[in-house]
């Protein structure tokens, strides 16, 4: 099979993230006799720095004309003081809108060898949890209607919550189909109790719910759902929200499993063209220092492979070897405990590798 990969490397860790990632496609291509071309895309920061724009036209017709992406990171406080429209995340808001990539799938799942990096206690660890989170990726507040005014106090800033029943529905209908597949569970987070965005969003999720009945589905208000993330994370099975609840939740998810250096993401659409990023930031701390965590993004070529290529196999093949390389010990400093010596981001590549 021959594909086409547009690379976003982006800013901070991203170049090196997005370079291990590389590396694991070539034992792809060697191993199962696939080709794939890499084209480098700039946007976000780098673009800015490049052009004055996040995302070019050049970069967005280069990501539709691949048959999908893969994105590093993007930002970094060099570029914070920009004005909004102007700032390097609005290239990946572009780069959704343009794709029509409405859903984000974030799987939250602790690696067994990872049980002592994560926060929780012994008894909730060992209930397991393996929780797949469902973000509305081009609605809500994040593309509503924004802007300042001068009010009676002084300058305003408002931004605007905003969903309509087809938005809804579409990423409802990925939850529960996606839930059919699993453990059967819908858990659907919104503030009801306060948003009318949020009543809207509960009446749709209630008539598509009717449509599953084989799924058990309940709804949570999402102060609550932050809180039982914590307290009770093996009931969760899938998890669909809006664009910012699901933005914060996921982060918060994230560190269940001991960092955010270890979830990887799909955002999808109609087709079967998507962008896969890790969900971590720019880390502009660490860059250029060899230092950070390469699984998350390693894991993110592994969902590509399976959900926009049909290469099960080959995906499978990434997961195997990143869980017997964490067996094995092998940490970067992120997952290390304590005084535990760890390796570089290249050493981590190199030992999936091998294992591949």
């Amino acid at each position: 099979m021959h594909k086409t990969i547009a690379l976003i490397k982006g800013d901070g860790i991203g170049p090196e993230i997005v370079d291990s990632a590389v590396e694991v496609l070539h034992v792809i291509e060697k191993k199962y006799g696939h080709s794939f071309d890499f084209v480098e895309v700039a946007a976000g920061g780098n673009a800015i720095d490049l052009t004055g724009e996040p995302l070019p036209k050049e970069s967005m017709d280069a990501c539709l004309n691949s048959d999908s992406v893969l994105l590093g990171a993007v930002g970094g406080p060099k570029w914070d003081t920009l004005p909004g429209h102007l700032r390097p995340e609005r290239a990946l808001l572009g780069i959704r809108k343009g794709m029509g990539l409405y859903a984000n799938l974030r799987p939250v799942k602790l690696f067994p060898a990872l049980k002592g990096a994560s926060p929780l206690r012994a008894d909730l660890i060992d209930k397991g949890f393996d929780i797949l989170i469902v973000r509305e990726l081009t609605g809500g507040i994040y593309f509503g209607e924004r802007g300042r005014s001068q009010g009676p106090d002084g300058e305003e800033a408002f931004d605007t919550e905003k969903y309509s029943v087809k938005e809804i529905r579409r990423i409802g209908k990925i939850a529960f189909d996606t839930a059919m597949l699993r453990g059967k569970k819908v858990c659907s987070v919104d503030k009801a109790n306060v948003l009318e965005s949020s009543r809207l969003w509960r009446e749709v999720m209630h008539e598509l719910a009717k449509e599953y009945p084989d799924v058990e589905y309940k709804d949570v208000l999402v102060d609550n759902a932050a809180m039982q993330l914590i307290s009770n994370p093996s009931q969760f099975d899938v998890i669909v929200t809006s664009n910012m609840f699901g933005d914060i939740l996921s982060d918060e998810a994230s560190q269940l499993t001991g960092s955010i250096g270890m979830l990887a993401s799909a955002s999808l659409g109609e087709g079967t063209r998507g962008m896969y990023e890790p969900i971590h930031g720019s880390a502009p701390d660490i860059a250029g220092t060899n230092a950070a965590n390469p699984i998350a993004t390693i894991l993110s070529v592994a969902m590509m492979l399976r959900l926009s290529f049909g290469m099960e196999e080959e995906a499978d093949c990434i997961e195997a070897a990143v869980s017997k390389v964490l067996e094995k010990g092998t940490r970067t400093r992120d997952i290390a405990k304590g005084s535990d010596s760890f390796v570089s981001c290249t050493e981590m590549t190199e030992s999936i590798v091998a294992e591949m």
